[in-house]
């Protein structure tokens, strides 16, 4: 900057702030810092609205409130949602300042997720507001650099390898390390029930327990150094898909220790069945693919927002089965006609009848013989069909929404990818 005063003067939205040439150079915010670099007041003013040579003040026509919420996040590195603002303005706001969506906390970019999708668009583009691609490109490293230093700053940045495949390049070959290590370990626990497994154990039972136990290793080191790396370890240890994969790993050391205490692989009462039982529960790592999928994740995201539809649609199946159980063990058995049919002898027994018709399967195996209870079949098809569709439509539409946002997420990540890849 070769005019002006030592004290450059930001004027957003009426609200005035005073630094120095050297702060202004240095300034996280990428609009701020080029005006140090400009050489006539016509580049001055391609970056802001307004200059006043006397003063040497700049002014921007734009949300002081806002801003005064950046200048926060410069200090703290916590980026939220001003109250009473608008998410798209907040964000809009953002954009014009050199900031990405990737710097709000992780509640606030659910909000604005959200928000996108109620309204039908994928993302706001920097030409909307006025912000060059120079100006985009190199802004938001510049400002994560700022809010996040030195052992944070790569405590963060490993956080985000391990838990986020799509936000790095290495985070991305991860995931695909570990999506291999789960079809391996599905591949050998499908194969050892096999009926031929027996016999060729014998001659592969050491490769096998070399490919598992790299198996395991590799889930055991993923699950410690991301649990290491968390920011709340009971939070950490809260989280669905985490208690899942303790669960997965832990039956191999169970068995392990078993092992090692003497209890044989096919062990006489309870302990060889609890070792067969822990052995199954290796099917649990097939939900790991969750964190790599984004159908997983949408089918997970729904069911946990959705579980009040769910449990409405548990009671008005139990309490439909509860009442057709009833009546069809009455005609069927209780009213002692001469026709008694022995499937349905009890309201339990029934009960397995009354499920299966509600929901269409009819197995065949179980069936009214009586004009009544053809008839209470029938009443039970069609009350079952319209009992299940009721909740349904709640449920489609957040399956909708939840995928709209995680897919808006996903497309963020991507972007951040793109221009890591450029740089």
């Amino acid at each position: 900057m070769k005019f002006g005063k030592s004290i450059c003067v930001l004027n957003v939205g009426g609200t005035r702030y005073a630094f120095t040439r050297e702060v202004i150079k240095d300034f996280p915010l990428r609009r701020v810092s080029r005006l140090h670099a400009c050489a006539t007041e016509k580049e001055v003013l391609e970056l802001c609205d307004d200059y006043d040579r006397d003063q040497n003040e700049f002014f921007f026509d734009r949300h002081s409130q806002v801003f005064m919420f950046i200048m926060l996040y410069l200090r703290s590195g916590k980026l939220r949602f001003v109250p009473g603002v608008c998410e798209l303005s907040f964000y809009t706001e953002m954009l014009y300042w050199g900031l990405e969506s990737v710097h709000l906390d992780s509640c606030c970019q659910k909000r604005l997720d959200d928000r996108m999708s109620e309204i039908g668009i994928d993302t706001i583009s920097e030409m909307d507001v006025g912000v060059s691609g120079d100006d985009s490109q190199s802004s938001g490293e510049q400002v994560h650099e700022t809010a996040l230093t030195g052992r944070a700053k790569w405590l963060e940045k490993m956080r985000k390898t391990f838990e986020e495949p799509n936000s790095s390049i290495l985070a991305q070959l991860l995931a695909s390390v570990s999506v291999i290590f789960v079809l391996v370990s599905m591949i050998m626990l499908c194969a050892s029930t096999l009926p031929d497994w027996d016999t060729a154990k014998r001659n592969i039972v050491e490769e096998q327990r070399t490919v598992e136990s790299v198996c395991i290793g590799w889930f055991t080191a993923e699950c410690t150094i991301r649990f290491l790396l968390a920011r709340s370890k009971c939070e950490f240890l809260r989280q669905p898909l985490n208690i899942i994969d303790v669960i997965a790993i832990t039956p191999y050391y169970v068995t392990m220790a078993l092992a090692q205490a003497g209890v044989p692989d096919a062990g006489l009462g309870v302990a060889g069945v609890v070792l067969r039982v822990l052995r199954m529960m290796r099917v649990f790592w097939l939900m790991k693919l969750a964190r790599h999928f984004l159908g997983l994740q949408t089918l997970g995201l729904t069911l946990t927002r959705c579980y009040r539809e769910m449990v409405m649609l548990m009671v008005f199946v139990f309490v439909a089965m509860a009442i057709y159980s009833a009546l069809a063990q009455l005609l069927e058995h209780g009213l002692d006609l001469g026709t008694q049919n022995p499937d349905f002898a009890s309201i339990p027994a029934s009960a397995w009848w009354v499920i299966i018709s509600m929901t269409t399967v009819g197995y065949g195996d179980v069936y009214p013989v009586t004009v009544g209870g053809r008839v209470l079949g029938g009443m039970c098809v069609v009350s079952g069909i319209v009992l299940l569709a009721l909740p349904i439509t709640f449920i489609y539409h957040s399956f909708v929404q939840c995928y709209q946002e995680l897919k808006l997420r996903s497309a963020r990540y991507a972007r951040n990818l793109s221009v890591e890849l450029l740089q």
